[in-house]
């Protein structure tokens, strides 16, 4: 008798939790896509808010990089709330911030309310990042953990993307730079319907103790036999904050996660913030065509790289990669005089090798950093990575306008070769394991 009456229900919770692991998986994605939409959108309409708003090179530098400055801010203080009091409750919080910011940037009157805006834009973005990978990953089963992980950086380029073409196009039919910049709003409120109700993560539970309130959450979305199977159970109390995080091994994971996620990005965001400007100064004939073009080849390259990546390995997708965009970039730098084919060759496999292996950006911090430090860690990471972003887009302009464009991209290509050395000295393989292996 007892079967017959378990077995419904055994199965209603294993419908429950398919349905709610997609969820997640559909909001943690969505907020991905808003991200790059809106670090996207800035990049088409960059040059005529310089124009509007009358910016010097080094205020539209820094109006470029306002929002990698608050990703800076951000990432490692949601992180910290999210570790402290939990994912949910910053999993909702955030995405409202990305509303009331992005109708609040088209009512700016000068420069420096801009500038603000997007620092604070950016702190909204880098809370994602801490968030989102953390709270998919400690619902999400191990087997194609990192196929759902990288998934969320095919989102990120295809919200950039997107950007991308939406901003061309309102801007082709005269619609102001205000309009586009306040589109954004539309997919945060639809992220805010799909987080509504979301669940806590049952190991942030567990590791704080909370096990009764645990309990309830795998009653009722996962089930004792995915519990166990996953590791979750492996769960227990264990002290948490800054002080763990960069002690011991944790601290030497957390050094590998940054610099390979700095030298990943910085090109990324130096280059193509000012794509148009970049493109232009390389004397090719269409650089609308050649922005959409190259971010099209960077969202294939991501939805290859999540198609590859459980069969791969994490490190054949991580230090190739490397060694190929350094040649492209120095390519571009050394042969001055290339045609415009061959210019726009090596930005396309840039391009579509950096997201290939940008998609490890959200496998590597969530898998190999134990949970009560993970958002911490995620955020700590994404923010030193933001440092070097960050820098490169505010030297890019000036770059161009002083020593040329030819060694801003030999530059790059330096920056490529650093983040192959170290990671194939540090870069640990997690392909198949569960959490509680990869972590600890």
């Amino acid at each position: 008798m007892s079967s017959v009456t378990s077995s419904p229900t055994a199965d209603a919770v294993d419908h429950r939790r398919r349905i709610l692991i997609r969820r997640i998986n559909l909001s943690a994605a969505w907020g991905e896509g808003l991200d790059g939409y809106d670090l996207g959108v800035l990049s088409v309409v960059l040059p005529a808010i310089t124009v509007a708003l009358g910016m010097s090179p080094v205020e539209a530098g820094l109006v470029g990089a306002s929002s990698l400055i608050g990703i800076f801010v951000g990432a490692p203080l949601a992180g910290w709330l999210s570790d402290r009091f939990g994912r949910q409750r910053m999993f909702t919080i955030d995405i409202l911030c990305f509303v009331v910011l992005g109708l609040a940037q088209a009512f700016v009157t000068d420069t420096g309310q801009l500038f603000v805006m997007r620092v604070l834009l950016g702190m909204a973005i880098g809370a994602e990042y801490a968030i989102g990978a953390a709270m998919l990953a400690e619902f999400a089963p191990s087997k194609g953990r990192g196929r759902r992980l990288s998934a969320l950086l095919v989102c990120w380029y295809g919200g950039f993307l997107v950007a991308v073409v939406v901003a061309y196009a309102m801007t082709a039919g005269g619609l102001s730079w205000r309009w586009v910049l306040a589109t954004s709003v539309i997919p945060a409120a639809a992220a805010y319907v799909i987080r509504f109700g979301v669940p806590e993560s049952p190991r942030w539970l567990l590791s704080h103790g909370r096990t009764v309130r645990a309990r309830e959450v795998i009653d009722r979305h996962l089930g004792d036999e995915y519990v166990e199977r996953e590791g979750i159970a492996d769960e227990t109390r264990r002290r948490g904050g800054y002080r763990e995080l960069f002690r011991g091994e944790n601290r030497r994971r957390l050094i590998f996660l940054a610099v390979f996620w700095a030298c990943n990005v910085a090109p990324y965001f130096a280059i193509f913030t000012f794509a148009p400007v970049v493109l232009e100064s390389l004397d090719l004939g269409d650089p609308t065509a050649g922005t959409i073009g190259v971010n099209a080849l960077a969202t294939l390259g991501a939805l290859v790289g999540a198609l590859t990546i459980e069969r791969l390995g994490r490190r054949k997708q991580l230090i190739p990669p490397f060694w190929i965009m350094a040649v492209a970039l120095a390519v571009v730098g050394i042969w001055s005089g290339a045609p415009a084919w061959a210019t726009l060759l090596c930005f396309a496999v840039f391009a579509f090798f950096n997201a290939l292996q940008g998609n490890l950006t959200a496998v590597y911090p969530i898998e190999i950093m134990p949970t009560e430090v993970r958002s911490s860690a995620v955020g700590v990471a994404a923010a030193a990575s933001r440092v070097g972003a960050a820098v490169g887009t505010f030297l890019l302009p000036v770059g161009i306008s002083t020593i040329g464009t030819g060694w801003c991209m030999l530059i790059g290509a330096g920056i490529c070769v650093i983040g192959a050395v170290v990671s194939q000295v540090r870069a640990p393989e997690t392909t198949g394991k569960t959490l509680a292996e990869t972590s600890r």
